[in-house]
This record gives structure tokens, sequence and C-alpha cells, in this order.
């Protein structure tokens, strides 16, 4: 499927929009951008740069709607009624991402989940260009898919998929396809329907065949309960924290066990990323470089030196026998319950923001097992001091970033950790996590 000497639309003007405007155009497509909101001024100068006509504050609805097919933002759901008005007037509505796998022979690492896929899929391209491919890293990290494919095709892409961008898959399939584990998040773009939104996730198996595999955590019930409603292709390459597998991979003292050609063994202590989750997302990694033939010493050494992502656990600084970690890549409860139970030492904890109908319930044991107190970095805080009244002693309130470290290290004690996890959106204080993040990090460097 390709489209050439077509009108094609695009919405959204951000990384995945600008990418594909310019696959569009180079690919001999009449091509007209559209974004509701203002458009950033380095997109604006890349669209000048390739002669691309665009709109911004505004949809006009005739120019998209004349159009032979559209392409949108994954941040727009099919609900917008520009996209209900396409579809009832037949006009395909596809992804930058579908649309970029129509124009490159490369192999795909399709990377999904609710938690950790940010992490694997830097950990998984970090192997793979350490192995000296041309690999290419897009999807929610790097530069858009469409972009590179445009550009600089590579021989492999690794791709983060989230449930948006996977939602219109018509035709995409990934070599390689990965769900690391599901939890409830953007209920509210699936009417509160916890199938709908992992039957998103697993539409990144829909066009899988026999020569592909399907690498997925076998100790998530909700995914292995799913595999169940889905006709899954792909040959299984499981992975879990403690059931062994004749192909696949798991943790058995200590050590990482990968069966797939022959097998892999790997102390966890010698793991660059730390915790129980991350030991999961090496497990994953290695797998899929397996697959992908690279050699074990590779492996071996990337594991070790790979450093984590900005905002997901990532060490700031150790002042006065403080460390602080911030997390703020954390905006759900299940990646804030990753974060507590990868920490060693008592934990002064920072939570807070806008609540995506939070279930704090499943933090208490560990909150009563490592939280000696609980900072609040929201505008509305009411329901976290509710949750946690009856947990936790100390529990106090901050309105910026620097108030939330200066009562982190007041309320701290040397060989202890400040952790900020927000389990929640940033958008009440801050622009994103990562204003959050970076804020956090300015004000503990400023102590």
């Amino acid at each position: 499927m390709q489209y050439k000497n077509a009108h094609i639309a695009i919405l959204g003007a951000g990384e995945s929009g600008v990418g594909a405007a310019i696959l569009a155009k180079k690919m001999e497509n009449s091509v007209w951008l559209s974004d509701l909101g203002t458009i950033k001024e380095k997109y604006k100068a890349e669209l000048q740069e390739h002669q691309i006509p665009f709109e911004e504050g505004q949809h006009t609805d005739e120019k998209i709607l004349s159009a032979d097919v559209i392409i949108k933002s994954p941040g727009i759901p099919n609900t917008a009624p520009i996209i209900v008005q396409a579809r009832e007037k037949g006009i395909p509505v596809i992804s930058e991402i579908e649309f970029a796998s129509y124009y490159t022979k490369a192999k795909i690492v399709g990377i999904t989940g609710s938690n950790g896929k940010t992490t694997t899929t830097m950990l998984t391209h970090h192997i793979f260009k350490k192995a000296g491919l041309r690999v290419g890293l897009a999807g929610n990290v790097g530069f858009s898919f469409a972009k590179q494919v445009a550009l600089d095709d590579m021989d492999w892409y690794i791709i983060e998929l989230s449930s948006f961008q996977l939602e219109d898959v018509v035709h995409f399939r990934p070599n390689i396809a990965m769900v690391l584990n599901i939890s409830p998040d953007h209920l509210d773009r699936y009417n509160y329907q916890m199938s709908a939104y992992v039957d998103a996730k697993f539409n990144i198996t829909k066009n899988m065949t026999a020569d592909d595999w399907f690498i997925f955590n076998a100790d998530d019930a909700m995914i292995v309960q799913a595999m169940g409603r889905h006709k899954i292709a792909a040959q299984p390459a499981p992975f879990s924290s403690h059931k062994p597998f004749e192909v696949g991979g798991y943790i058995s003292n200590n050590q990482l066990i990968i069966n797939l050609k022959d097998q892999f063994i790997m102390s966890i202590y010698d793991l660059a990323l730390k915790g129980k989750h991350n030991a999961q997302n090496s497990l994953a990694s290695s797998i899929a470089s397996r697959i992908a033939d690279i050699k074990k010493e590779i492996i071996r050494e990337s594991l070790a030196d790979f450093q984590n992502v900005e905002h997901r656990l990532e060490f700031v600084a150790r002042v006065n026998g403080i460390e602080f970690i911030n997390d703020s890549k954390a905006t759900n409860v299940n990646s804030t319950w990753y974060a507590l139970e990868s920490m060693e030492k008592q934990t002064v904890w920072i939570v807070g923001g806008v609540d995506k109908g939070n279930d704090y319930t499943e933090l208490f044991d560990l909150v009563k097992e490592k939280v000696k107190a609980i900072i609040c970095l929201g505008t509305d805080n009411a329901k976290i001091i509710d949750a946690f009244k009856d947990q936790i002693e100390t529990i106090v309130e901050a309105g910026s970033a620097t108030e939330a470290v200066a009562w982190g290290y007041r309320l701290a004690s040397k060989d202890e950790t400040v952790l900020l996890s927000p389990a929640c959106a940033s958008f009440d204080l801050f622009e994103d996590f990562e204003d959050r993040g970076n804020q956090f990090k300015q004000a503990v460097r400023a102590l």
C-alpha cells in the first residue's frame, strides 16, 4: 500500500505530523497540514523548508474532507468531530506509524506496554546500535518514524508504540513485537472500558505472521487473558520473573536466562538498570536481540553500560548523604508502584498533580514498607491526603518543585532517598512531565 499523486491531509503538527508531511511530500503527494493549536516555531521552519502548506488555530473542513487519506496525530481521538465526519465520508484515517511503514523495507521491533516501554525501546536501540546495525529510534522517542524513512531510511527501527498510535493500525506489521505489561491508563480515551484499551495495545500483533516473533510478559494476567481473545500468528517468546521457558527468558537465582537459539546467562547484579521491573525490561530487550542474531557479548556489554532515559528513575544528586531521584515520567499509579518497588532505602515520596482516576490502594503495602513521609505536589491534594492519612504520619503540601525539594531535604536523613514519582499528570503546575522533572532537578542542584 503506497500513496502517490494523492491529496493527503495531516492533522496535528507535532513530531509525527511534520514527519508524515515531509514523507508524503517526498513521495509526490499534495499535502495540507492543519493544527487546531499553535505550531511550534521549529516545526513551522521545517514545514517552510519543505514547502508544505499549513494552517494553525483552526481546521478548514473542506480542505481536510476533500483528502484521499487523512493522517492524524495520536493525540486526536477517533471521537473528534472532524474524524467522525471523515469516516462517514469513507476517507481512510491512519496514523503516521502506519503511513511510514508503507515506504520502508526495514525490519521493525515494535514495543508497547503501560510502563517501561521508553526504557525498553532505548535499551533495545542501544544494543542494536552497539552491534553495528543501521537502526533508527522512533515512535514516542527519537525522531518520527516517517521523517527517518523520508530523510535517511534504516535497516531496523525500534519503535515505542502507545495505545493511541496502535488504534489506527491497518497494515502495520512489526517483525518483533513486545507487550511488556498492561495496567489501567488513559481509560478516559476508551470510555473507561479496560478491554478497549487492551485491544488497542494488541493491535500490534494484528498483521504478524509465522515468520515474526511476539515477546510478552507471562507474569501479567491482563496480557495472558488478552492472548485468549486475539489470534496471534507470530512465534511466542514469553518472559517471566520466575517461570522457566524452553523458548523465552526468565530469572532464576538472580540470573537473567535467555533460551533462544542457545542459552544466554547474566547476573542481575551486572545490569545497569536496577529493580525487578527493569530486569523484565532487560529480558525483553535481550530476547529481541537474540532473535536479531546479535552476539551474546554485545548484549552483555550493552545491558551493563546502558544509561536510563531522562525523568525515569534518574539519579539527580546526593546532597549530604541524601539521594534525590527524578521519576517525573511516572504519570500513573502503576509506574509509581515500580519506582517504589525498586527503592532500597527509606524514602520521602513526592506525589501529586492531575489525577487520572487513580486508585492508590495498590500502593499501600509498598508505602508502609518503604515511605517515611509524603510530599504532595499539586493544586488539589485532597484525594492523596485522604488515601494515605492512615498509612503515613507525615504528609505535607508543596506548591512548587523548589518547595517540594526543600521539604524533601528537611524530612529525609542521611542514607535515605527523596523520590519524585508523581503517579499523576503534570498540567496543574507544569507544562509537562519534562518541565516538572527539570524544575525538580534544578531545585535539587540549587540546595
